[in-house]
Order: C-alpha cells, then structure tokens, then sequence
C-alpha cells in the first residue's frame, strides 16, 4: 500500500487520457513486465482481424468501400430516415471538429464526463457550463447540449424514451444537442439511433473502437439529419478512413454472431471485476460492461499502487479517490489483477 506522493504531480498525465502505457512505462521502469493496460474502456479482446487484400493497401479507398463500410454501420447501429452517418478518423476527431461545424458560443456538457467536449468548446472560446441534470426546458441560454450515453466513466444512463422526448422538445426551438454514444454497443437499448427520424439539430457520434478492441484503427461516425451532411463531407474529404480500415469495419459491423457473444462475455467479466475490486474494499460507483468506476479510501493512490505492478488504471485529476478499470485480456491478467488487489487488503 502506497500513501500519496511526489508521483501525484509527475503522474498528471496519466489522469487526463486512458491508454498511455508508454509514459507509465517510462514513469515505473521497475515495473514487472508485461504491463497490462486497464486504463481504458476498450475491449481488451478484439474482433479477429483477418488477412486483407494487398490492394487495399495500394490504392485509395473507392466510394464503394467506404459505402459498403456506411451501410453495415447503419444496419448495425440504426439510422432514421432522414439522416446520414458520415464515417470519421475516430470519434475524436469529430470531438474536435463540433465547435467549427456548429459554432455555439454557449455550450452545456451533461458531467462528469469524457473530458475531451470540454477542451474541444473552450479551445473553440466556447462558454462552456457543467451540468448534473438534462436541463428545464424552458432553459434558453444554452445553444448546445452534449450528452454522453453511457456515460464515461460512470456508466450513466438515460433511457431511450426520456432522451427521445427530450430532444424532440430541446430542438424543437433551433438548439442543438450532441448524443456520443461511444458506449452505446452494450447498451444498444439506449440509442437513439433507432428513432424513425432525426430531431432536427441533433447530432450522434458512435465509435467503432471501444467495443470491437479495435481503437487504432481510427475509425468512427458522425450521424446528423440529410441537409448538414454535406458541410461534414466537405470538411473531411474524400478518404477520411483508410481502405483497410473501411474493409475491417464492415467485416466487424456484419458480424453478428460475434457481437452477440461478445456481449454476454463483457458482462460476465464486468461482474468479475466488481467482485475482485470489490471485495478489495473499494466502493463500485458505476461503470458499463466494458469499464467499472470505483472509489479508493482517503489514503491510498491507486494509480501509484497499481502502476508499481505493472498495471495501469485511469485515475481522475478532480475525483482524486475514484478510478476507471478496464477489463483483462486473459486469465493471467486477471490473476496479476487478483494479486495487486490483495496487497490493498
């Protein structure tokens, strides 16, 4: 067990993003190795990727590729008929690109949550406001709203129905609300991509990364009504994925059978995980099958902790007590999570 050190400021960086197993590796070079990187929400076990054609990676993408790869997405996910799903370089770059495209000068983000909407507004010199609750409304100082559901990192959830009738009523005045669904594929119930049409100024964002394990892969959508489509395709370009990138989403996106087990599998192992951290003592404060959040006693710093292991969590600058753990790969993992685990108690 680890008190609170000089490690809480040179470990800063580690609060900010998931996945930066390189900088824990520099930061803890007597780590036992391998390090297992459970800072993330993403599936540690990814759809098989299988051989691809050379020419993919020879030519541009066609047109066709990058349809093909759209349809299988709109199947999967859902697509109401007045809307299209615009493939993007990762549902960070869209992220980025909201304040250019929709230019709101005052923008509310339903938190805590994914840090990146924040800094994405107020580096677009966006006011940005916190909310804890969808707001009243007849609230009109807010242009857009950004909810994230699931919400990261504590599995929030707004059900499909109260989320529908409040972005029928929200819009219906000319604001904009922003729906990332990044973690909508274990909870398919959720979107709101299943509505026969669009409310009119929202947006939905769906990451192909996070459940299919697949996040270098960069590939993402943006899904917004038919008349904003082309000021999204002309920012992106032609050849915003790559072909071989187009042609493992829609292998992955057309697998049914594997998306249906791989469902049942996240579930059993965020059980699993509840149990392990549990039954270490610290509080589970929320999570989705893919990631749970947990709240560490006053003394510990659990990301010191677990990163002197060779283990890597997601700890929180502004929630100093609470941590995001990701899922092990493999038994051996798990076991390495079992024993850290068991030093706590």
């Amino acid at each position: 067990m680890h008190v609170r050190d000089e490690n809480w400021k040179r470990m800063g960086e580690l609060r900010v993003h998931g996945g930066r197993i390189d900088m824990a590796a520099s930061l803890y070079p007597s780590a036992p190795l391998p390090w297992i990187d459970l800072s993330t929400g993403i599936n540690p076990i990814c759809w098989p990727v299988p051989p691809l054609a050379s020419a993919l990676y020879q030519r541009l993408p066609l047109a066709r590729d990058m349809a093909q790869m759209t349809a299988a997405a709109a199947e999967a996910y859902g697509l109401p008929a007045n809307a299209a799903m615009i493939p993007v370089p990762g549902s960070e770059v869209a992220i980025r690109l909201l304040p250019r495209l929709i230019g709101a000068r005052r923008v509310a983000i339903l938190g805590p949550t994914y840090g990146s909407h924040a800094a994405a507004w107020r580096d677009a010199g966006a006011e940005v406001h916190e909310l804890d609750a969808l707001p009243d409304l007849r609230r009109h100082d807010i242009e857009t709203l950004v909810v994230v559901n699931p919400n990261n990192p504590d599995g929030r959830i707004i059900a499909h129905a109260d989320l529908t009738a409040f972005a029928q009523a929200w819009t219906v005045t000319g604001r904009r609300l922003i729906v990332d669904e990044a973690f909508a594929d274990v909870r398919p119930d959720v979107s709101i991509l299943a509505l026969p049409r669009l409310p009119a100024g929202t947006l939905v964002l769906r990451s192909l990364g996070k459940f299919f394990g697949l996040a270098g892969l960069r590939v993402g959508f943006v899904v917004v009504t038919e008349s904003e489509a082309p000021d999204w395709r002309g920012l992106l370009g032609d050849w915003p994925v790559s072909g071989p990138a187009c042609e493992i989403a829609r292998l992955a996106l057309r697998d049914t059978a594997w998306i249906a087990a791989t469902r049942l599998r996240l579930a059993e192992d965020r059980k699993r995980l509840d149990a392990i951290l549990g039954g270490a003592g610290l509080k589970i404060m929320g999570g989705t099958d893919l990631f749970g959040l947990f709240e560490a006693p006053d003394d510990i710093d659990l990301l010191d902790h677990f990163a002197r292991l060779g283990i890597l969590v997601r700890g929180f600058a502004a929630e100093s007590r609470r941590y995001r753990f990701g899922l092990p790969a493999d038994e051996a993992a798990w076991q390495r999570l079992v024993a850290a685990c068991d030093t706590l108690k």
